[in-house]
């Protein structure tokens, strides 16, 4: 009799030790292997882990998270409206990026942090600091294996809504604040648009427009042309509001 139950039941399921993470995806990936389809989805049907087709959910989720970021910008994008649209559960998101700062910085393939990697550039002193800065982001914009995604977003604002929302969200949710927090001066927003609009304005010039001979200046002499003025931006004192 007992091996006529074990046969029309089948074999019990096996339960292997956790995953060495305990993320929530991982505990959903074991329980739909033991339970069923049903099992795999969360609340509201969504299923957990890698969506069905035999995509990569990584890819998934930043493709998602690049077209919620464009139509609601970062403040109205959450993390879960992402993975909804990715069709995954909001736990693999986290296991992925950790936080939405992270997806953001993901999906904009920005190579760096802006907070340590400003910080740091402030750290060394504020003499020499308006040459740094336009050295630095010279060498992002400049030193990668393809575009870069500032001068991808840069081309895009004049005509679509969706780069001028990423772009306005890049320069206003990391790069602004990141630097404005390592100048510990009460004038350090004000100073840090300032020499924002001297970049993107750059930008404009070289990679957008083409305006010669800014296109074709070396970098080092755009530091050296750029750099004064972004030092009095830095550390001079402001003319006060008119009359």
């Amino acid at each position: 009799m007992t091996a006529d139950r074990s046969a029309a039941h089948g074999p019990a399921p096996a339960h292997g030790p956790a995953p060495a993470d305990g993320s929530a995806a991982a505990a959903a990936t074991r329980g739909s292997a033991a339970h069923g389809p049903a099992a795999a989805r969360g609340s509201g049907g969504r299923r957990r882990g890698r969506p069905a087709g035999g995509g990569n959910t990584r890819d998934d989720v930043l493709a998602a998270a690049r077209r919620v970021f464009a139509e609601r910008g970062y403040e109205g994008a959450t993390l879960r409206a992402i993975a909804g649209q990715a069709g995954v559960d909001p736990a693999m998101v986290r296991h992925f990026f950790g936080d939405k700062d992270g997806l953001f910085r993901a999906a904009l393939h920005l190579p760096f942090d802006p907070a340590p990697a400003l910080a740091a550039l402030v750290a060394e002193g504020r003499e020499g600091l308006g040459e740094r800065l336009v050295r630095f982001f010279l060498s992002v914009w400049e030193g990668g294996d393809g575009p870069s995604p500032f001068v991808a977003f840069l081309r895009g604002a004049a005509d679509h809504e969706d780069s001028r929302t990423m772009l306005h969200d890049l320069l206003n949710r990391l790069l602004f604040p990141a630097l404005r927090s390592a100048l510990d001066d009460p004038d350090a927003l004000l100073r840090v648009t300032l020499c924002g609009s001297q970049m993107v304005g750059l930008g404009m010039a070289r990679y957008v427009v083409g305006v010669e001979p800014l296109a074709s200046l070396p970098a080092e002499r755009l530091v050296q042309l750029y750099g004064p003025t972004l030092q009095r931006y830095l550390t001079d004192e402001l003319p006060g509001p008119g009359p």
